[in-house]
């Protein structure tokens, strides 16, 4: 059969589909939603199928969502291997002269927003020619996301076991426990791990990076919290420990601000503290990585000792105002 659909429309409906929204993908594209949904209508009606099964409840005009049918979902499937072998090819040309041109997705866990929007500004200083994109997201959409094959890359604490995936650590991700200012604890020059289990704690949502090494190890030495609040991001608990709902562990990452500059929180000097980490690149198995995507790699690497030298210099600042009070 001769093709009578575009790349254009692919990519239109591929939007679509992730989004589950005709005003979204509008946006994203930078089109009107009129358009979109005509390039959305001629690939159906070329390819004989109805692609979504209608509006599902939604939340006003221009908001509902849209559900896939079965033939939906295997077009979609093609739009992103079209897309996909279209951006092979973009690359292997780019690579013939040189990691000059050519883009890379990544997709990180929500506390690597304390430091790889960072390490990416400067890669595409260095690669004014490659155009990166950046998703930051709750570990659950990351996993997704790499289920669905959606990025070149993922950043994350714990790479997920139940998926094929290329694992490879580059940088230290330490978890310290948090503290108001004015907490009893802060002037201890060392706490008990048991003592932790006395205390409120605030901590991130269950299936966060973060929570799951902190209830790894605490659990390994017998150790259970008293949990006052689950949250969904870094920022909210933080906010919930300087109004005094309880303690948290967190990224030495996430501290960066708190430490230098509001110090607000203070790092509680506790027994086994900080919790080793490692930030992991992850990619699909199987997947062939880009010329951008390996520059991207070898430029991180190169970056990790300035990395390091921060984390040092943030635990040596911390220290110095444990007793300031």
């Amino acid at each position: 059969m001769t093709a009578r659909y575009t790349i254009h429309q692919l990519r239109v409906f591929a939007a679509v589909a992730e989004r589950a929204s005709f005003s979204r993908a509008a946006a994203d594209l930078h089109l009107t939603q009129p358009t979109v949904s005509m390039q959305v209508k001629q690939l159906a009606d070329v390819l004989g199928v109805v692609l979504f099964e209608g509006q599902l409840r939604g939340g006003g005009a221009g908001r509902s969502r849209v559900r896939l049918t079965a033939a939906g979902h295997e077009v979609l499937e093609a739009a992103r291997e079209v897309t996909r072998a279209g951006q092979a090819l973009e690359e292997r040309l780019a690579a013939l002269a040189g990691v000059r041109r050519g883009r890379v997705r990544v997709c990180a866990a929500s506390t690597a927003e304390y430091f790889v929007p960072r390490l990416l500004g400067a890669f595409q200083q260095a690669h004014p020619g490659v155009e990166v994109e950046l998703q930051v997201q709750n570990r659950q959409v990351v996993t997704q996301r790499l289920a669905d094959d959606a990025d070149d890359l993922y950043i994350m604490t714990q790479p997920p076991s139940d998926h094929p995936v290329v694992v490879e650590a580059f940088a230290d991700n330490p978890l310290v426990v948090v503290a108001p200012a004015k907490h009893p604890l802060v002037a201890a020059r060392k706490v008990a791990l048991a003592e932790l289990a006395a205390q409120d704690w605030v901590l991130r949502e269950e299936g966060a990076g973060t929570r799951l090494v902190a209830d790894s190890f605490l659990a390994e030495r017998g150790v259970r919290l008293s949990t006052r609040l689950q949250l969904g991001s870094n920022e909210a608990v933080k906010q919930a420990v300087i109004g005094g709902f309880g303690l948290a562990i967190l990224s030495l990452h996430a501290l960066r601000d708190e430490i230098l500059h509001h110090r607000r929180v203070r790092i509680v000097a506790v027994e086994g503290f900080p919790i080793p980490g490692r930030w992991h690149w992850v990619s699909r198995t199987g997947r062939r990585a880009s010329p951008a995507a390996s520059a991207l790699q070898r430029f991180a690497a190169a970056q990790v000792p300035t990395l390091a030298a921060e984390l040092a210099h943030l635990q040596e600042v911390a220290r110095r105002r444990q007793f300031a009070g």
